[in-house]
């Protein structure tokens, strides 16, 4: 099978990068779609464009490179669209919680299809509404080549959504709305905005991953005794055998950590002493020191984490460090990044607001989610004491000190309201901006 993927050019903000080379699961998300499809392709050829496909008559496949997809997804997809036989576009109904939920919001890359009525019209609910019948993304199968004239049929692929809880709270936090996840068994995102960045690693990644082993675990008997029988020979609990915790070559972990599953450990990682880590993707080199938690969370190769730092539903990407006595609760830091110690990522608007995150055209959208916490950029420098509302973002290559005049976030940052342009210019151009929006000059980023 041949493959063709659509570039998508559109830099996500705060990063001011393409989708491509953010990080899902600590691999670049072009590398988490090779991986996904290495069973059925094994070339990829980059187009601008559907219509830009060559006229063939090969069995092939398409997607935009800013769509994650994982493994049971691809082959629930292609599983389905062979056997039609016809030219295929992958879906998903309006009652896919799962999809509805994480997929719909802020996106702008996904075709709506609309129930029909005999006058050929949209056909409307009891409120007047138009009825949805299903969402088409970018990812196409085609069995014997791309022809424009060939009708293409939608193929709906389930999430095989479950309702999961995951905070315990007063009765006053949560009538604002139910504080419940859908995960999935096939997960799925368009990535057009920081927070289905969060979204694929957290919810529709590690959250999933580790209901799905659950699953395993209460469907099959011999599953269960193999997790058993390695805890036994191991003298370990079953959340802590090696069934369920991989650990990488060279990797040393003091005996007091506390380490439980579905986890995964790179290679030479350093865990200290009394550190805990539940349901979490740890990349290479990664230095965990001492008394930190961390949970279901992914922290890529080289990040830091001083002594007690903590981490709950947050990623951190490539080479960052988060400071001593600092929390993130799902917050995403981008690669090259320093938040310094103390620093708070509020999550929770005190008042009954709905939490708005900013789209790609500058236009506030509700997020549907009661708590979110923040987004930091690439390489950034966050002093400490910093206290930065739910749902903000500071853009990749800005300086924040930690003064008087600046010591709560309460809007998004920009680059041009980086500290660092208050500074002396030789002392200021010791910063060297990385990240520069897609329309500026190429000649603003530093050479490698």
């Amino acid at each position: 099978m041949r493959k063709f993927i659509i570039e998508d050019k559109q830099d996500i903000a705060p990063f001011n990068e393409p989708a491509r080379e953010l990080r899902v699961l600590n691999k670049p998300l072009w590398l988490a779609q090779r991986d996904a499809l290495a069973a059925y392709c094994e070339t990829e050829i980059p187009v601008a464009s559907l219509g830009d496909v060559p006229n063939t008559n090969e069995e092939m496949i398409v997607h935009r490179d800013n769509l994650y997809f994982d493994e049971p997804y691809i082959a629930e997809f292609i599983r389905l669209a062979r056997k039609t036989g016809l030219a295929c576009r992958a879906a998903f109904s309006p009652e896919d919680k799962a999809f509805v939920t994480y997929a719909l919001p802020l996106t702008r890359g996904i075709k709506t299809e609309y129930k029909l009525d005999e006058t050929g019209r949209p056909a409307k609910d009891r409120r007047g509404r138009d009825q949805v019948d299903h969402y088409e993304i970018d990812l196409w199968y085609f069995p014997k080549g791309y022809h424009p004239e060939t009708p293409i049929v939608p193929v709906i692929v389930d999430s095989g959504w479950t309702e999961a809880g995951y905070y315990s709270v007063p009765d006053y936090m949560s009538n604002r709305g139910d504080l419940t996840h859908f995960l999935t068994k096939r997960s799925m995102l368009s990535i057009e905005n920081w927070v289905h960045v969060f979204f694929a690693n957290v919810i529709l990644g590690i959250f999933s991953v580790g209901h799905r082993y659950e699953a395993r675990v209460e469907s099959s008997n011999f599953y269960r005794l193999k997790v058993l029988w390695r805890s036994l020979i191991e003298q370990t609990q079953l959340l802590s055998c090696s069934e369920l915790v991989q650990i990488g070559e060279n990797s040393s972990i003091d005996p007091t950590a506390i380490i439980q599953g579905p986890t995964v450990i790179g290679n030479d990682c350093t865990i200290g002493p009394g550190a805990v880590i539940g349901n979490c993707y740890i990349g290479n080199n990664v230095n965990i020191a001492q008394g930190c938690q961390l949970m279901l969370s992914v922290v890529s190769d080289g990040c830091f984490l001083p002594f007690r730092s903590a981490l709950f539903m947050s990623v951190m990407m490539e080479n960052s460090i988060v400071a001593q006595n600092t929390c993130l609760q799902m917050c995403v830091i981008g690669r090259d990044s320093f938040v310094g110690a103390g620093t708070t990522f509020t999550d929770f608007n005190l008042l009954p607001t709905p939490l708005k995150v900013e789209a790609m055209d500058g236009a506030l959208e509700k997020v549907g989610q009661v708590v979110l916490g923040g987004c930091v950029g690439h390489n950034c420098r966050l002093g400490s004491g910093l206290v930065i509302y739910p749902a903000r973002m500071i853009e990749s290559d800005v300086v924040l000190f930690a003064s008087p005049s600046r010591r709560v976030i309460k809007k998004n940052i920009s680059y041009e309201e980086s500290d660092h342009h208050e500074l002396r210019a030789e002392i200021a151009r010791l910063h060297k901006r990385k990240y520069p929006r897609h329309h500026e000059e190429a000649d603003l980023v530093e050479s490698w």
